[in-house]
């Protein structure tokens, strides 16, 4: 990660990230990434009704980079599996099952497929973007993370979620429902409306800024 004594490169990792509500409140944020620098993994973050957030983590240098990056109350290894067959995406995560069909790419989803990705992806256009985003969506496209590290999410594309089958334990959290309230892993939710995000996360560790 180092390029020189002090000097930290941004890591990037592409892939995508859905968030979904269910009707019994737990709230739930898939990370799925075929190409990071810790290889290609996927994660799940856990936000229960009472707000326990709940981290499940394929293996420990996942658990230890993304629980630096944001804040849970519980961190689980598990095996983390990730399928997708169209528009079905299945998810199996320790005490998570979950099947989740993936709708319609609405206005802001050809919006987003409207920039070029190169573009999308570099984090001064991401931060250009920030206080946009805020008075439209009351979201963040860039903040501050855990540990002094800054992040940049660049949103290429979005498909809303049609549906939701998931269990905890093997109890039914019910069917989909609005991302409400917002899940507090970090600096920023996912959009309330549940949706699939095409995304590029820029992080960048402390240390004096490079170029980009």
């Amino acid at each position: 990660m180092d390029t020189a004594a002090g000097v930290t490169t941004p890591l990037r990792f592409d892939g995508w990230i859905l968030g979904t509500g269910t009707t019994s409140g737990t709230r739930i944020v898939l990370g799925h990434w075929p190409s990071s620098p810790l290889g290609a993994f996927s994660d799940v973050m856990v936000q229960r009704p009472d707000g326990h957030r709940v981290l499940l983590a394929p293996s420990g240098q996942v658990a230890d980079f993304v629980g630096s990056t944001y804040s849970f109350d519980e961190v689980r290894l598990v095996d983390v599996a990730v399928t997708r067959n169209g528009a079905t995406w299945t998810v199996r995560a320790g005490p998570l099952a979950m099947s989740v069909r993936v709708g319609r790419r609405p206005v802001l989803g050809r919006l987003l497929r409207a920039v070029p990705a190169p573009l999308a992806r570099r984090p001064g256009w991401v931060g250009l973007l920030d206080r946009p985003a805020r008075l439209l969506t009351g979201l963040r496209t860039t903040g501050s993370a855990g540990n002094g590290r800054t992040e940049w999410y660049g949103v290429q594309d979005l498909h809303t979620v049609a549906s939701v089958d998931a269990t905890w334990d093997g109890e039914p959290l019910g069917a989909v429902s609005p991302v409400r309230p917002p899940v507090t892993f970090g600096f920023g939710s996912v959009p309330p409306r549940p949706s699939v995000v095409r995304v590029t996360t820029t992080v960048q560790l402390p240390g004096p800024q490079v170029s980009r």
